[in-house]
């Protein structure tokens, strides 16, 4: 009777171990399916937002007056997105002109034409988050101090 009772045991632990096997595949494959869309779906997606240089839009030159006296005059065009501009001549310049006077009336002369690269840079950050997706830089076209 021992023979009996031993040959069903061997039966079973095949079988469990098939299901084991099954499983363990199973679950490899579900995490390599998802490593794969996740590789697809988010690596590439940086590279499209990058946006691409279009049209540069040149305003007029504005005069501000200086917190501490004295005034600047001062250029500014911006770097415009490919797509942005076109037949209607690209966004309305005039928060960009109104950024500039708010930004440039606050400072002192020492600050004009000691910190001039750090005032463009809080310009620039000012004006792409005023436009949203339309402008991604400026440059200075003019920069007069007296």
């Amino acid at each position: 009777m021992s023979t009996k009772e031993k040959a069903p045991e061997t039966d079973e632990a095949p079988a469990k171990g098939g299901k084991k096997k099954l499983l363990l595949i199973l679950l490899v494959v579900i995490l390599a399916a998802a490593g794969a869309a996740y590789f697809f779906l988010f690596s590439g997606s940086a590279e499209a937002e990058e946006p691409v240089p279009g049209e540069v839009l040149a305003l007029e030159p504005v005069a501000v007056n200086l917190a501490g006296g004295g005034y600047l005059k001062i250029g500014v065009a911006l770097q415009l997105v490919e797509g942005v501009g076109g037949e209607a001549g690209g966004p309305n310049g005039s928060k960009a002109t109104d950024l500039i006077i708010s930004t440039f009336s606050q400072a002192a002369p020492a600050d004009v034409t000691g910190a001039r690269d750090a005032l463009k840079e809080a310009l620039q950050e000012k004006i792409i988050e005023a436009y949203h997706d339309e402008v991604m830089g400026i440059y200075y076209t003019e920069y007069v101090t007296q």
